[in-house]
């Protein structure tokens, strides 16, 4: 019996799912702009871009990226707090409202989607140095492309976070220069065409419809960046931050620079390409868009932002998440290179060559599915347990989140009930998901579940055992086991 309890204890206790110690967090303010700089260049957004200005002229478009992008930072620092205060991961803080065995079911939710965002990524990626080698040498294999770049970006990733923040710190200024040009180019393409780039529309709508069609972008935004959302805290927890810092803004200013004003702003940008791509060319595919607009070595360079890009946001918002999730579900037996291996694995035989042209649909379904998370994570961690965890039991198979063999049944209920309901209505699905998911789980916990499984970091809410940076305390966790001897004469005292 001791002996299954050790290796139980082990499983949770996996290395690369500790918290992370104030001593060991590496990502200040700047770095985290920077990443956020790679990050938000994605082609989805020029997807999102080009649908939107068929219904919406470039100033509404503008507003209804902004309002997206603004709402779901505010979701992202707020459960990124999760990850600067204790230090820890998404799957494990999972645990706490889904128990140490239900936290696989939601997490890998979020993990499949990363690894396909991964694919997705690589893939466009892929076709623009396809576009690149067969403009430089007559090359031409976007497969041997694809599978080239997807090695290289895994093998970053293994390299840790600190490789992350360094190419991240290449690539930025890069990405921003290319951008600005892209721009300039499609822009001045379409104008030739007459198109007026600040009041062309193909096809305006009035009424209701402007307002469906302005929220199924602001909700387009919202459900690709759920993802990130609700895992905040994998990429937080390295994240610099004062201890004995009680005022919240203070401690969390690091992630308030990132996801609510650098996010926003290059969000905005790639809507915007995305927009006078189609405007253009009448497609949303950029790579294509620039072969069309371009030539020569001006087309290479813009094609190599393309490639700069889906690697920065791959590393950060696809692979790390996803490898994390990965090596919870699989334990000691899956380390985070492991992780990384699978992910791109499950990114590539998704075939993301063919999920592009159905983006749209899907982001609105996978937002309400991911939103209802975010919201069971808020209703969790700030309106119940009041920010302060028992950490220590995290980690512990016959701990306090254990509930009913290894399942927190009222979280499964709200993140069932709550992405359903939130699909009732797409276009307000990520909006939907959050709050009803959040309400849900309030309910079921407070007036059920901690009254059959009670917590006790909400019996004795104190400061000094449950809170992590804001009361000054790295929360360390032994890794190793104890001898099994030491456990049977503990059991026995």
């Amino acid at each position: 019996m001791s002996d299954r309890k050790s290796t139980s204890s082990n499983y949770l206790k996996s290395p690369d799912l500790l918290p992370v110690t104030h001593e060991n967090r590496s990502i200040g303010m700047m770095g985290f702009g920077v990443i956020w700089v790679g990050m938000a260049i994605v082609l989805a957004a020029f997807a999102i871009g080009a649908g939107g200005i068929v219904n919406l002229s470039m100033p509404m478009l503008i507003l209804a990226t902004l309002v997206g992008s603004i709402l779901i930072g505010i979701f992202m620092v707020v459960i990124g707090d999760i990850g600067v205060e204790h230090g820890l991961s998404f799957p494990v803080y999972m645990r706490a409202p889904f128990g140490t065995i239900g936290t696989h079911f939601p997490s890998f939710a979020r993990a499949f989607t990363a690894s396909c965002w991964f694919g997705i990524n690589t893939y466009f990626g892929a076709l623009a140095i396809n576009g690149i080698l067969n403009i430089m040498f007559g090359f031409d294999n976007w497969f041997i492309c694809f599978l080239v770049f997807a090695t290289l970006q895994l093998f970053n990733v293994s390299l840790g976070i600190k490789s992350i923040e360094r190419f991240a710190d290449f690539a930025a200024p890069i990405i921003i220069f290319i951008s600005i040009w892209m721009y300039l180019q499609l822009s001045a393409e379409a104008k030739e065409q007459g198109k007026a780039v600040w009041s062309w529309v193909e096809a305006p709508q009035t009424g209701f419809e402007q307002f469906t069609a302005f929220m199924v972008v602001a909700m387009a935004i919202m459900g690709f960046w759920a993802t990130l959302a609700a895992d905040m805290p994998t990429l937080s927890r390295h994240f610099k931050a004062p201890k004995n810092e009680r005022n919240w803004f203070k401690r969390n200013k690091t992630q308030l620079l990132g996801s609510l004003v650098v996010q926003p702003i290059f969000n905005t940008l790639m809507i915007v390409i995305g927009a006078v791509c189609y405007m253009a060319t009448g497609s949303g595919d950029p790579v294509n868009a620039l072969q069309q607009a371009a030539g020569g070595i001006v087309l290479v360079m813009l094609l190599s932002m393309i490639v700069l890009a889906q690697w920065s946001t791959n590393t950060s918002a696809n692979v790390i998440p996803a490898a994390t999730i990965f090596s919870n579900i699989g334990g000691p037996k899956v380390p985070f290179w492991i992780g990384v291996v699978i992910a791109g694995i499950v990114g590539t035989i998704v075939q993301p060559w063919s999920l592009f042209d159905i983006l749209n649909s899907v982001l609105l379904v996978v937002g309400g599915i991911l939103s209802s998370i975010v919201g069971i994570l808020f209703a969790d961690y700030y309106l119940l347990r009041k920010r302060r965890v028992n950490v220590k039991d995290l980690y512990e198979v016959e701990g306090q989140y254990r509930y009913l063999k290894g399942v927190n049944v009222a979280g499964i209920i709200a993140w069932v009930l709550g992405g359903l309901i939130a699909n009732i209505w797409p276009s307000f699905s990520s909006l939907v998901g959050f709050f009803v998911g959040a309400a849900i789980y309030y309910v079921l916990a407070k007036y059920w579940w901690f009254k059959k499984y009670p917590q006790a970091e909400i019996v004795n809410p104190s400061d000094d055992e449950y809170l992590g940076i804001t009361a000054g305390r790295s929360w360390e966790i032994d890794a190793v086991p104890e001898p099994i001897g030491v456990q049977q004469t503990a059991s026995t005292d």
